[in-house]
């Protein structure tokens, strides 16, 4: 404490005041700490899933296993949590379970369970185990991707009580959680330029050299890994406009790939978004010119 005072004594143009908006950002950015936590235990425990599954019966893996973010099918789990009680049930019973939770592919997803055990006619080692791993494996990825959503109203709520919160959705892409990620890698800092702020995620691309030999520019591997997904993922959703989809088309038929134009659609962004944020002003779309 004694040397905070004396820097404060000493130093007092490098002090700020607090705001609210400090706080909002603090609680935004435990909140999505706290969602990128349990986005990897639902990735860890839908693999645990799969893996059991495979192990016991592959037919029913692949039936069941990409479709394990939905509550129908963990419901399914902790109810048949076996091959052979899968079996015994009819495909109408089936049915009828999963459309309370899947009404459009409830009667598909029977179809295929019920197809599944005819495809194996061995009964794999720890079988009777899975009857007990794989139902307390289902019920804690639904309380998992439950708590994610709970998550997710409560970092909507805080987020659109911040003041960039309706000058960032203004830009076509951004959502909600988009919103968040931008203010919790982006407000808190301070950027000189548009073209600091995309060396800071990463955009920015690096000429890649070999003692004599240069190989091109392509992307840096460095960078907010953050903040570069979100800005990539939100180009990608951004292509429902047509100017982003005009710019994209443009790139593409320069020769680049997907995801080259993709990156290079972020990175024009970034220059009306730092504005934006800058400015506080909202996303004005320019006119459309045709050749």
């Amino acid at each position: 404490m004694r040397r905070i005072a004396e820097a404060a004594r000493s130093m007092p143009h490098a002090l700020r005041s607090l705001r609210l908006d400090d706080e909002q950002l603090a609680e935004l950015t435990m909140l999505c700490g706290f969602d990128d936590d349990l986005a990897d235990q639902i990735t860890q425990a839908s693999n645990r899933v799969r893996g059991r599954l495979t192990q016991v019966h592959p037919a029913l893996e692949r039936a069941l296993g990409p479709r394990l973010d939905h509550p129908a099918v963990l419901d399914l789990l902790q109810r048949h949590p076996s091959p052979a009680s899968l079996a015994t049930a009819s495909e109408k019973c089936l049915t009828n379970k999963l459309s309370k939770l899947a009404p459009r592919m409830g009667k598909a997803l029977a179809h295929e369970i019920c197809q599944a055990p005819s495809e194996q006619m061995v009964v794999a080692p720890g079988t009777n185990a899975a009857t007990i791993v794989l139902p307390r494996l289902a019920r804690q990825l639904a309380a998992l991707r439950g708590q994610r959503d709970e998550v997710a109203q409560e970092v909507e709520r805080l987020v659109q009580e911040h003041p960039l919160y309706s000058v960032l959705t203004s830009m076509p892409g951004v959502g909600a959680r988009t919103a968040a990620r931008l203010l919790t890698e982006i407000a808190a800092k301070a950027f000189t330029s548009a073209a600091h702020l995309a060396a800071y995620d990463g955009l920015t691309p690096v000429t890649r050299r070999s003692g004599s030999s240069i190989r091109g520019e392509h992307p840096s591997p460095r960078g907010n890994k953050v903040l570069k997904r979100t800005l990539f993922t939100s180009a990608f959703a951004a292509l429902r406009a047509p100017i982003s989809r005009a710019y994209y088309a443009r790139k593409i038929s320069q020769g680049k790939r997907h995801n080259q134009a993709l990156i290079a659609l972020a990175r024009r962004r970034y220059d009306v978004m730092y504005t934006m944020m800058r400015d506080g002003t909202f996303y004005c779309p320019a006119p459309l010119t045709t050749a």
